[in-house]
């Protein structure tokens, strides 16, 4: 029944965005409504009706059958259309039917073929837990003759089968040897994490991939509440590069562009848009989820954990996690093309400021971490920043991310000329007069960054201070030099930030 429905309701959708892709072409969107609005549920009337009577919806037999079904009830289609144009003779091109039909038809097809393909991947993933069940069930009960080393044999050869002795050997120098304190569980659901005794366990270790948790915050969230602090949580995913590089590589050149462009747009782009969200993840049931390296890390470092180390094996990213505070609950995550971060406002009020997302998702929670391990580049900015998207350094380069501030300012939150406004681990580093004289006033759009072009974090500091010692005295005639200065370096200099 869910099948059916699902396969009507796609059809609705393909059948929409088919018409309106054509009929939109050379036409405004009044002119569509008036001239097209009957045709269009004329068309879908016929469309639905056909695939009831000829059954056409996603059944369990192979991803060729559904095709082969699809494509001859859509020729049946074609053919009901075409009839009803020749003998009612209606005034509308055939090239709309004909579009109609093929566009639809591909739509049907690619949708099905993901759809089936989540079936496959939740259908095997049963079948490894079920495996993985019934082979622990076999380890022997131990007696008083049967020492711990023999349980650790049995639990060691349990792990090195399910996940392979390199990635075994990596992770086994942070349990410390500790396996009586160590639960070693293959799981998607937070469901069997919930029900642990807390503190049972000192580790956990999951053998199932990330990509397939449903919530993987909560997930998180429970792992960290069954593990004391200074407990290892250990587990494994597949990142969208490694997901990229295995599709281009299994299929021939050309299709396999084709291939990743479509998983790309389903997997990677539909979950972050609002009209999509919901449809994907019934769908999909959360399965096999993309998921960046800098969102899996945020993710942990939102549910209070910090990374040790991580390793590439076999196609699979490996993360050593260690929990250190409790997790943040964060109900508001930034997902989504614009988004809003905390930041420090005039009087050390924390405001919501707007921009156009350059870097993969929770990457604000990775701020420690990344200037830890690469510390900071000329400008005050950090080393190699992983979290910036592709599209976001384009972004950012031209400053299209910056455009929508101008909410912050309209709001009355920020002006255009002025310190920025900082995170809380950037503004921790600035020292305790710098921080009490930046509150004092509203950040701004464009800092003295641009005006003295300062290297090293304790420039940047000194220019600000140099800037607000110079705004106390003198605040809009500063704004004004500062303003100019800055859009001459910018425009004539080339200047650009770090």
């Amino acid at each position: 029944m869910k099948k059916t429905i699902i396969s009507y309701l796609l059809d609705i959708i393909f059948v929409t965005i088919s018409f309106l892709s054509i009929t939109l072409l050379n036409n405004s969107i009044k002119f569509v409504f008036e001239k097209y609005c009957w045709p269009y549920v004329f068309f879908l009337s016929i469309w639905l009706l056909a695939s009831l009577v000829f059954k056409k919806h996603i059944s369990n037999n192979s991803i060729s059958r559904n095709f082969f079904r699809i494509i001859k009830i859509n020729l049946v289609i074609l053919m009901i259309f075409t009839m009803v144009i020749f003998f009612a003779e209606l005034e509308y091109s055939r090239f709309l039917l004909l579009w109609l039909v093929f566009a639809t038809t591909f739509f049907e097809i690619i949708g099905t073929y993901f759809y089936m393909l989540n079936i496959r991947i939740a259908k095997d993933s049963d079948d490894i837990d079920k495996f993985y069940e019934e082979y622990r069930n076999k380890i022997p009960v131990p007696d008083v003759q049967v020492g711990h080393e023999k349980i650790e044999t049995n639990l060691k050869k349990l792990v090195v089968d399910e996940i392979g002795n390199d990635a075994f050997n990596y992770l086994d120098p942070y349990l410390n040897n500790n396996y009586s304190k160590t639960l070693f569980i293959s799981t998607s659901s937070s469901f069997n994490i919930v029900n642990l005794q807390r503190e049972l366990y000192d580790n956990i270790v999951n053998l199932k991939q990330i990509n397939n948790i449903r919530r993987i915050n909560k997930f998180f969230e429970a792992v960290n509440k069954r593990i004391p602090y200074g407990g290892i949580f250990i587990g494994f995913g597949e990142t969208y590069v490694l997901r990229k590089k295995r599709i281009l590589k299994k299929f021939p050149i050309g299709i396999n562009w084709i291939v990743y462009t479509i998983d790309f747009l389903y997997r990677r782009v539909s979950p972050k848009i609002l009209l999509t969200k919901k449809m994907y993840f019934f769908l999909t049931g959360g399965y096999r989820r993309v998921l960046s390296r800098a969102e899996t890390f945020g993710r942990l470092y939102s549910c209070g954990f910090e990374v040790l180390d991580e390793k590439f094996i076999d196609g699979q990213q490996y993360f050593i996690a260690r929990k250190i505070n409790e997790p943040k609950y964060d109900i508001h995550p930034t997902y989504g093309p614009l988004i809003r971060l905390k930041r420090y406002g005039k009087g050390g009020k924390i405001i919501k400021v707007y921009k156009m997302r350059t870097m993969h998702a929770y990457s604000e929670y990775l701020q420690e971490y990344i200037y830890k391990r690469n510390n900071l580049a000329k400008g005050g900015k950090f080393k190699d920043d992983f979290r910036i998207t592709t599209i976001g350094a384009f972004m950012r380069k031209f400053w299209i991310d910056e455009l929508p501030m101008f909410i912050n300012v309209f709001k009355g939150e920020m002006k255009i000329v002025g310190v920025r406004p900082l995170s809380t681990h950037f503004y921790n580093l600035y020292t305790d007069e710098l921080k009490e004289k930046r509150i004092k006033y509203k950040p701004g759009l464009i800092p003295p960054y641009y005006v003295d072009m300062p290297d090293t974090l304790e420039e940047v500091m000194a220019s600000e201070l140099k800037y607000l010692n110079a705004y106390e005295k003198r605040g809009f005639i500063t704004d004004w030099n500062y303003f100019w200065k800055a859009l001459y370096n910018i425009f004539i200099k080339k200047a650009r930030s770090a």
